[in-house]
């Protein structure tokens, strides 16, 4: 539904993104979110994406800039005049809030025209708190309801304020416009995405398997507490607060001995496995970044997993449980921040997911093999897309070559959602 007042215009568009694009998006977040710009904010930009290995987690993102982009132009008639100045997930935990501002209200944030606020979760339902509200013009109260968007011009004319969030993680998909060509968004991606990948279109593992960015951008303090020992790598605790446990090889924890925040994190870099309970996974994951992926995608797709376990009973799961004495006798937990801080922030979520999911091993292993086929597509669309971004100094769908609905495969069955 549009909403227009000459004095104050906005756009309020109701379920403008389908529940898959909110969830497909909320997986990406949440496995690759760093500290975010002020405290109890978490951000995932698209230009992090790319220094971190996960450039194809970008492609998802293509769709909803171009489409938006077309709303801000179409209801503010400046056809033709705009670029993408940024794009970035955000999510605000608790105690996390913003008093009375407008988007342009700093000196370095004048080349600022527009603002497009994508909802992704619910109000109520996934955080409590959040409401966004104008300080005139109506309407004047919007609570976020996952798939709304909310667009308006980011001068004066539209000063907000965000509500306190009181429990859970509200997570939206932020674009800002400008006028000004010189923040246009796509030619520094472009650039970005030339110097990562090349033009090199074989898919290989490790064209895809996530790479930690410097230490400090995972490492989270509570607002009250800057920079002390009370705090968490968040990779650690998005998985902490779904009942999963870090082990490490002996030989890397003797490395990392300090109980510092560089050396926590030092390890959240290094080769691990996952647990839950007793058993723990066979398989061994790069880092903690690939570990969360996977976990994240296993919780995104669990209903279509569900279909493929249902049909091969026979899976072999491996979990060092009563076999191999000897690789789990040289495995240890490692605990990697503060666990109430960690279910504070991360908790509310997690409660909802566990009483509704019932977790199995097979389901997981469906989901390893499935994340590596999804991000194999993602990654192969994305060199076939580049040449074009390049010539044309835009990124965009490229006709024919849009990314197709998530292709889950494994022991010769493939299912799309």
């Amino acid at each position: 539904m549009a909403e227009f007042d000459t004095n104050h215009p906005r756009l309020h568009l109701h379920n403008f993104l389908s529940l898959q694009t909110c969830k497909e998006l909320e997986f990406i977040h949440n496995s690759c979110s760093t500290v975010g710009y002020r405290p109890n904010v978490f951000s995932t930009t698209l230009s992090h994406l790319i220094a971190t290995n996960c450039a194809h987690l970008i492609l998802p993102f293509v769709p909803i800039r171009d489409r938006v982009k077309e709303k801000v132009e179409e209801f503010f008639g400046c056809e033709f005049e705009l670029f993408v100045e940024f794009t970035g997930l955000i999510s605000w935990c608790k105690g996390s809030s913003i008093g009375w501002h407008s988007d342009d209200s700093r000196s370095y944030l004048k080349q600022r025209d527009f603002t497009a606020v994508c909802y992704l979760n619910n109000q109520g339902k996934d955080f409590n708190g959040g409401g966004l509200h104008f300080q005139s013009g109506k309407p004047s109260t919007f609570l976020p309801v996952a798939g709304d968007v909310v667009i308006y011009t980011a001068d004066s004319r539209n000063i907000h304020c965000v509500d306190e969030i009181t429990a859970g993680e509200r997570l939206t998909l932020n674009l800002w416009f400008s006028r000004d060509a010189s923040h246009d968004e796509d030619r520094k991606l472009i650039a970005l995405l030339g110097q990562c990948i090349g033009l090199d279109i074989e898919v290989k593992p490790s064209s895809y398997l996530p790479l930690p960015a410097s230490c400090n951008m995972y490492w989270f303090s509570a607002a009250e507490a800057p920079g002390q020992q009370s705090g968490f790598g968040i990779s650690w605790a998005r998985l902490y607060v779904l009942g999963y446990t870090f082990y490490f090889h002996e030989d890397e924890i003797r490395s990392s001995t300090s109980t510092s925040e560089c050396h926590l994190l030092e390890l959240l870099a290094k080769p691990l496995r996952l647990a839950r309970g007793s058993e723990i996974y066979e398989k061994e994951f790069i880092n903690s970044l690939h570990a969360l992926q996977v976990v994240q995608f296993y919780y995104w797709q669990t209903s279509e997993l569900q279909k493929i376990t249902a049909e091969n009973e026979d899976l072999s799961i491996l979990l060092l449980k009563q076999a191999l004495p000897e690789m789990r006798n040289s495995l240890k937990s490692v605990n990697l921040g503060d666990e109430v801080l960690a279910a504070t922030v991360f908790g509310h979520k997690s409660c909802v997911v566990n009483k509704h999911l019932v977790f199995d091993w097979a389901g997981f292993f469906a989901a390893v093999v499935a994340w590596e086929s999804y991000s194999a597509e993602l990654y192969k669309k994305l060199c076939a897309s580049l040449p074009h971004w390049i010539s044309h100094e835009s990124i965009f769908c490229v006709p024919d070559l849009e990314v197709p609905g998530v292709a889950l495969v494994t022991r010769g069955i493939l299912l799309s959602s």
